[in-house]
């Protein structure tokens, strides 16, 4: 673990949503004194969730309605987000195949994506997202588009489940695996732990890597997205990861606490 006093010299701060600052509708406590200290000492906060079902205008009215909290489209980095770009400078003209939300198609085809979701001819890519409408017709079509097209097949985030209010539901980690185990063909996961998050959000905001700190939940996600992106990463103990896994993993946290409260406490001016 790194000097705690190395917190308070922190003014960009990267944080995963779900299972981190909250869940579902209710904010963590200690979450809005945090983002509050931030902005007084003139930080700036990212949001960098791998949960491609909402927007940055999704995510601005439910932050406001669920959370009482304000905040711009621009803010939020979702693994959504990240697909379109990589999608947009690689793909923008070719057809590519989605399972995903209707939401998350309407979304691509907003942006100008060339969407398919049946399996037919001139196909360039396979992209899946996490999938709450899910059923086994699409398993089948995404399916038969990897077995019969050698092409490449990409996918939003690794994450394997998605936290909620009695615990978790499979997210599109898990969906992939089932996949996988089908098809042979592993994904490329576009969304965290992909370090250009951090670039982008450094880009963006004009803070140094030194003043930067990733918070999350997930070691493989959240804590290996800060370490790839060369910057301090802290977990929480509020979601996924647990403070045994901290002791044999390949994506160690430089700081770990047992929620946000645990954070904002090193943050403050003694």
């Amino acid at each position: 673990m790194k000097p705690l006093e190395n917190l308070k010299k922190k003014k960009l701060f990267l944080f995963d949503i779900d299972g981190t600052l909250a869940v579902g509708d209710t904010l963590y406590e200690g979450s809005a004194e945090l983002l509050a200290h931030i902005e007084q000492i003139g930080g700036k906060t990212y949001y960098i969730t791998n949960n491609s079902t909402r927007s940055g205008s999704d995510y601005v009215k439910k932050f406001r309605d669920a959370f009482g909290l304000e905040t711009t489209e621009d803010q939020f980095i979702t693994s959504g987000y990240m697909t379109i770009r990589f999608l947009k400078e690689h793909y923008e003209n070719q057809k590519i195949f989605v399972m995903g939300t209707s939401s998350f198609v309407k979304e691509l085809q907003k942006n100008g994506l060339h969407i398919t979701e049946q399996a037919e001819n001139g196909i360039s890519c396979v992209v899946v997202a996490y999938d709450s409408e899910l059923n086994y017709n699409k398993l089948i079509e995404v399916s038969r588009v990897l077995l019969t097209n050698d092409i490449p097949f990409y996918a939003t985030n690794p994450d394997l489940r998605c936290p909620i209010d009695f615990g978790f539901i499979p997210d599109c980690g898990a969906i992939c695996n089932m996949i996988t185990a089908t098809t042979d063909k592993k994904p490329v996961y576009l969304g965290k732990p992909s370090r250009t998050i951090v670039d982008l959000c450094l880009t963006q905001s004009g803070f140094s890597r030194e003043e930067t700190l990733v918070v999350g939940d997930r070691l493989y996600t959240d804590i290996a997205c800060g370490i790839n992106g060369e910057v301090d990463t802290c977990v929480v103990f509020t979601g996924e990861a647990r403070p045994e896994d901290m002791e044999d993993t390949p994506f160690p946290a430089d700081y770990a606490f047992e929620n946000i409260k645990g954070l904002l406490k090193h943050c403050l001016p003694q």
